[in-house]
């Protein structure tokens, strides 16, 4: 199981030719990977992961039921259009025309990090989806990161307890 822990955003430009060259910066967290997979995301941008870390997501994958038209229908959004690429020696990659065109990627761009994985976003997109409301946000946050915690009962005392007797 990939354990990465990527983070950062960082805009970048897309060549005349559909390339776009890491930043050293993301390369470092990259440690010398230079075999990934590019594919679909659920929020109108691109998933882009270590190849390591995209056998994680197809062994998740292969546990849907083909049988059942949702995971069907999820196994396909996910896996089409899903294009491995490598890194060329100038530290670049080739972006699929058919997914930047899914996630309307034009001519800059933004990777940010998150967690295993990093997302590819057009940056007037991605700067639109962080265009909520603080206030929004916060009650996001809360409703997100904070759950109740679980009450402990004390502990029972055997030698204290009054069996309830039915009559």
């Amino acid at each position: 199981m990939a354990n990465y822990q990527f983070l950062g955003e960082y805009e970048v430009k897309v060549d005349t030719k559909n390339r776009i060259a890491l930043p050293a910066a993301l390369r470092k967290q990259l440690d010398g990977i230079d075999q990934f997979v590019i594919s679909r995301a659920l929020d109108h941008c691109l998933n882009f992961y270590p190849i390591d870390a995209w056998r994680d997501v197809e062994a998740e994958l292969n546990k849907l039921n083909p049988f059942i038209k949702k995971e069907r229908d999820f196994a396909r959004f996910v896996r089409g259009g899903a294009t491995e690429v490598s890194l060329d020696g100038q530290g670049r990659i080739l972006l699929p025309k058919r997914l930047m065109n899914y996630a309307e990627i034009s001519g800059e761009m933004i990777i940010l990090g998150n967690g295993t994985l990093f997302e590819m976003w057009d940056l007037a997109i991605y700067e639109e989806s962080l265009s909520i409301d603080p206030e929004d946000f916060s009650a996001l946050a809360e409703e997100v990161m904070y759950s109740e915690p679980e009450k402990e009962s004390a502990p029972v005392d055997p030698a204290i307890v009054v069996p309830m007797v039915r009559r």
